[in-house]
């Protein structure tokens, strides 16, 4: 993928993104207790858990990890690609992004250390450190590729797609807090890790893959390039076809 018009602000959002990230994790190093508003928010989940809103929300966190995030990664790059060797390289790009960022986001739990939340609140397994939530980490950056791809090549209907696929990657973050098993700021730190990652993703792709290889999403109003409709007409093809078949004037 070659976004040329995300080149240059992806720069300016992976540097925002992984100064906050840093900040926050610096926190968390200096007290690795909960940060405000860990402790309200636990608690209000912990007193807010019907069994029906704890199934739905263990059938959602469970979309976070596994092997879905990587087929919806190969979709995104299905979707982004124009060509079957354009979507096969796209697809192979997407989940060697999806996977080098959860290797990278483990090394950062190992560093970080933080313990979970107390387990009697847990309604859901979990294991690892807290910090950044692995699952949220996921679930974003796999959002992130699918809405990405869909800017690139959607049509009508991209702004409502684009839509529910962040809610889904939001709300999967969301439920690790609700079931008790991260706090709110590893929630955060991942949602953080995940748009700094994206980012420095697409800056990489920008810089290093073939011109071309993704074109930037046509405009509003402006025609695909590739339609064979918008082919420049050949100078001497008789512009009028009530002229077919007339010989030129002397």
């Amino acid at each position: 993928m070659r976004p040329r018009n995300l080149a240059e602000p992806a720069v300016t959002v992976a540097l925002g993104a992984w100064l906050a990230f840093a900040v926050l994790a610096a926190l968390v190093i200096s007290d690795q207790g909960p940060l405000f508003p860990d402790l309200d928010l636990l608690s209000w989940s912990v007193g807010h858990r019907p069994p029906v809103a704890v199934a739905l929300a263990r059938g959602l966190t469970a979309t976070g990890t596994g092997v879905v995030p990587y087929v919806l990664a190969v979709l995104a790059g299905l979707i982004a690609g124009r060509t079957a060797r354009q979507r096969l390289v796209a697809a192979a790009l997407a989940v060697a992004c999806l996977g080098a960022g959860q290797a990278v986001r483990y090394g950062v739990m190992d560093l970080v250390a933080r313990a979970r939340p107390p387990q009697y609140d847990w309604r859901t397994q979990a294991s690892g450190w807290s910090f950044p939530s692995g699952h949220t980490t996921t679930s974003a950056v796999t959002a992130g590729l699918l809405i990405l791809a869909l800017g690139l090549r959607a049509g009508r209907g991209r702004t409502v797609l684009c839509l529910l696929v962040a809610v889904w990657g939001a709300g999967v973050g969301l439920t690790r807090v609700y079931l008790g098993v991260h706090w709110f700021t590893d929630v955060v730190g991942g949602w953080l890790f995940a748009v700094g990652w994206l980012a420095l993703s697409v800056r990489a792709a920008a810089r290093w893959l073939p011109a071309g290889f993704v074109p930037r999403a046509p405009q509003p109003g402006t025609s695909d390039p590739s339609d064979p409709a918008d082919a420049p007409v050949e100078s001497d093809a008789p512009q009028d076809p009530h002229r077919r078949g007339r010989s030129r004037p002397a």
